[in-house]
Order: structure tokens, then C-alpha cells, then sequence
């Protein structure tokens, strides 16, 4: 029962951080045309930065000798991932096609498991892993989130397969294998921290005032689309990487990053990014609200069977 409970809290923070946001929007206190900017900030700036200065900080190649492995895992996921995406959108509607894949493909893989490892005391470790398995992941979104819409008018972008995130990583596991974590002064250390943990409560904020925004407009809930869309990304997708990782047996840490990669909701960005795309973004906020919301009772759940079962 801890396990569910710890779970849901963290869950629980992140989802009441989106509340603040949608009161704030409602209040005018903030307005939808800063959320791309407060977006870009939270990406290229907070988080590369959280990264850098927990890396240098906690990361050590004796405590992590199979860090360079993690990578690798999460190709895996994420071409299983894609398989269960395609398969599994032919039960949305033809115009929310689009829509209903990207939000299936792409999940919160960083901030979620962050705010879940970083509450829950057994699983602090693993704050460090998860930067080490998404570490190709910003990179790989913002150079094909517009191939699931065809008239999307984008290019691949070169530039943004050096993505901060991606950069901040690597900059920080070179300077801690040439044992040069020393020459970084501690102030600048400190700094990188304080501005990291803006990234979190941003984006929630952001969520949080996009959905306000969207259902101000009185727009269309998709009703038998968003239930389906939950069903399959709440419970389908981590019910099936849980029956692998049972047969797998891959490591414990690996495991638990796997089910909730799996588990978690669509990536806070994925609005922006659909509107981007020229999809529609109100659909897109659908999908990500409703599964945000049961994800407080889905997250715990797969958390919990996992721990009963495998663990």
C-alpha cells in the first residue's frame, strides 16, 4: 500500500502544480501566447541544466558501470512502442488518426519518472538513470513529431539532434569520466540547480493553462476516442511491457524505467507540437488531460502489480 500511495502522491504533485496553471490562466494572469516561449525555457533551458548539475553531482561510473547500456534500452522501447502505436490506432477515429498516434508515441518519459523516483525514497537512485536512458530523446522528437501528419510543412532539422538536453548529458558524463567534476565551481553547480527545478513546475503550469484555454473555447470532447485513447495508454501499453519484462527478466532498474515509460501520460509538449504540426490541438489536449487524470490511479496500480509480481 506505501508503494501505491508514494506513487500517487508524486503523481498527485505534478497534477495539482496543473491546476495552479489553469487557475492562473483563468484569472488572466497569464496568457496562451507565452506557452511556447515558457515551453522552449522549461526543454532548452531548465532541464538541460538539472541534468548537468545532477550529473556531476551524483554520476559515478563505478555505482553506474552499465550506464552507456541504457540508451540502448530505450531504442527498444521505443521501436516497441511504435509497433503498439500503429497497431493499436486503428481504433481511432480517421480524423483524429494523426492526433491519436502522436499522443500514444510520445510519452512524459523525463519529468514523470523524475518527479515519481525523486519522491519515493527506494527509487532516488534511479533519477540518474533516467537521464542516461532519455538522453536521445529530446533530440529524436523535435526531428519527427511532424511525420505523423503528412501536410505538415517541416523538414528535418540538423540542429536539433544536438539538443540541449542531449548536449548536457554528454558534456557532463565527459567531465565526470576525466575526473574534471572538480574544475566546475560549486556556485556554478548551485545556479544550474536552482534554474533546473523551474523545469518541472513550468511545464505543469503549462499544461495546466493550455487545457483551461482549449475548454474556455467550448470545444468538442471527444468522448469514444478519449476513452479509447486512455484504455490502451493508461493500461494496454504497460500491461504489455509488463508481460515482457516478466519473460525478459531485464535488470531491476532497467525494468521499473521500462513499465513506467510505458505507463505514463502523453508528453506535456504534445499540443504545442500537433498545433505546430497543423493537427488539431484541441484533440490533443483531450487525450493528454483525461489521461493525466487517471494516471493517478493507473501509475500507482502498474507500480504496485509490479512490485508484487516481479520485484
Amino acid at each position: 500500500m506505501s508503494v501505491f500511495a508514494n506513487t500517487f502522491g508524486a503523481v498527485f504533485t505534478l497534477f495539482f502544480i496543473g491546476i495552479i496553471g489553469w487557475w492562473i490562466v483563468s484569472k488572466r494572469m497569464m496568457t496562451d501566447t507565452v506557452f511556447s516561449v515558457l515551453s522552449t525555457l522549461s526543454l532548452e533551458v531548465a532541464l538541460p541544466a538539472m541534468i548537468f548539475s545532477d550529473v556531476i553531482r551524483n554520476f559515478d561510473v563505478k555505482a553506474y558501470p552499465e550506464w552507456w547500456a541504457l540508451p540502448l534500452w530505450w531504442v527498444g522501447l521505443t521501436l516497441l512502442l511504435f509497433i503498439l502505436t500503429m497497431a493499436f490506432s486503428i481504433f481511432s477515429s480517421k480524423e483524429n488518426k494523426s492526433e491519436f498516434r502522436i499522443s500514444l508515441f510520445f510519452q512524459n518519459g523525463i519529468f514523470f519518472p523524475l518527479a515519481i523516483f525523486a519522491t519515493i525514497p527506494s527509487y532516488s537512485h534511479l533519477v540518474i538513470d533516467v537521464f542516461f536512458f532519455t538522453m536521445f530523446y529530446a533530440a529524436f522528437l523535435f526531428n519527427t513529431y511532424y511525420l505523423f501528419f503528412p501536410k505538415a510543412k517541416k523538414t528535418f532539422d540538423l540542429k536539433k539532434i544536438f539538443h540541449p538536453v542531449l548536449v548536457s548529458v554528454l558534456l557532463a558524463v565527459i567531465i565526470v569520466l576525466f575526473k574534471g567534476a572538480w574544475l566546475v565551481p560549486k556556485p556554478v553547480i548551485t545556479a544550474l540547480s536552482m534554474v533546473g527545478s523551474m523545469s518541472i513546475p513550468l511545464l505543469m503550469l503549462i499544461l495546466g493553462g493550455n487545457i483551461y484555454t482549449d475548454f474556455a473555447k467550448r470545444e468538442k470532447i471527444e468522448k469514444a476516442d478519449a476513452a479509447k485513447f486512455v484504455l490502451i495508454k493508461n493500461f494496454l501499453f504497460p500491461m504489455i511491457v509488463l508481460i515482457l519484462i516478466y519473460f525478459i527478466k531485464p535488470p531491476e532498474n532497467v525494468a521499473l524505467i521500462l513499465l513506467l515509460e510505458s505507463a505514463v501520460p502523453p508528453i506535456t509538449a504534445t499540443p504545442i507540437l500537433v498545433e505546430r504540426a497543423g493537427g488539431n490541438k484541441s484533440i490533443a489536449n483531450q487525450f493528454l488531460l483525461f489521461s493525466f487524470i487517471i494516471s493517478l490511479v493507473s501509475i500507482p496500480i502498474m507500480i504496485t502489480v509490479y512490485n508484487l509480481l516481479i520485484k
